[in-house]
């Protein structure tokens, strides 16, 4: 068994352990440890717990030490430095005139390394950039490609249900979304409807997926026939799967048809996969409208090492 913490590095970012054997560690508080990147400074985001050796991927690291009053002092330096090097680089790209977005500058707190992230349509060739950055800030320089989501991790906002984006607040990894989900949850398949700020598909899509499943295994589906509590038959028409209430058509004893509302266990039907095979039918043209948005990799880039 081994002592460790867990430590972030930025927030809602991946969640790194190290060993606390001989410290006095609580949540919250600022540390330095040894990553691959160097020496860098934390936030102690899960307590001292005790976890076997092979729960964690590679050898634990200790944490160096509780960061101290000049530890904090010196990064927050170091974020002053990188709104200087986010300038400068931006200037040099004018300079060698190249088409990619820059996103953030990153200093590792040794100084040992400057990152740049950055978003482009493609390949960028920025080895003079890198040789014109180094020339600055006499240090090594990385350049990180980075995508959509992750650019939108960086820079946070507002999602159209009026809360802070989950990406910039909580969630540490990506999970694939795919347009099946949406067509799970009855949802219109127009795009400015489905994705986010980022312009993919909607991460909570992903919450209430396996709600939405398990919901829909015991629902009839829209133009299934179905049995009445009075003894009629009758189309299902639309359903409210939530709820779990289904309108029918029903042919009355006179012929005329009336759409009738009930509660999904007053009705008798045959239940089936039939559902799942109508939700993972999508057209060539709901295919087509939607390829851009249809998530192949949900994986950040931001802390890959």
């Amino acid at each position: 068994m081994v002592k460790v913490v867990g430590v972030r590095f930025r927030p809602a970012g991946k969640i790194y352990f190290f060993g606390a054997e001989k410290l006095d560690i609580k949540v919250r508080d600022k540390v330095i440890v040894e990553t691959a990147r160097g020496v860098e400074f934390g936030t102690v985001v899960t307590g001292i717990k005790e976890i076997q050796e092979d729960e964690v991927p590679g050898p634990v690291k200790p944490v160096i030490r509780v960061a101290t009053k000049e530890d904090i002092k010196k990064a927050e330096k170091n974020k002053e430095k990188e709104r200087e090097a986010f300038e400068i680089c931006l200037e040099k790209i004018r300079k060698h005139n190249l088409e990619m977005k820059l996103i953030e500058a990153e200093y590792t707190f040794d100084n040992n390394k400057v990152l740049f992230y950055f978003t482009a349509d493609g390949r960028v060739d920025f080895r003079e950039l890198v040789k014109d950055l180094a020339g600055v800030f006499r240090t090594r320089i990385e350049l990180r490609q980075i995508g959509v989501r992750d650019e939108t991790k960086i820079r946070g906002g507002i999602g159209i249900c009026g809360r802070p984006l989950c990406c910039a607040t909580y969630l540490s990894d990506f999970a694939p979304v795919s347009i099946k989900m949406a067509k799970e949850q009855n949802l219109s398949l127009n795009p400015t409807k489905i994705s986010g700020v980022c312009g993919r598909l909607m991460c909570c899509l992903q919450n209430e997926e396996k709600v939405y499943e398990e919901l829909n295994r015991t629902l009839p589906s829209v133009g299934d026939q179905v049995d009445t509590p009075e003894g009629l038959k009758g189309d299902v028409q639309s359903v409210n799967i939530l709820r779990k209430q289904v309108r029918v058509l029903v042919t009355l004893d006179n012929d005329e048809k009336e759409i009738r509302e009930y509660q999904s266990e007053e009705l008798k039907f045959k239940k089936g996969n039939k559902r799942r095979k109508d939700k993972d039918k999508i057209s060539k043209e709901e295919m087509k409208k939607l390829a851009s948005l249809e998530e192949k990799n949900g994986n950040s880039k931001l802390d890959d090492e």
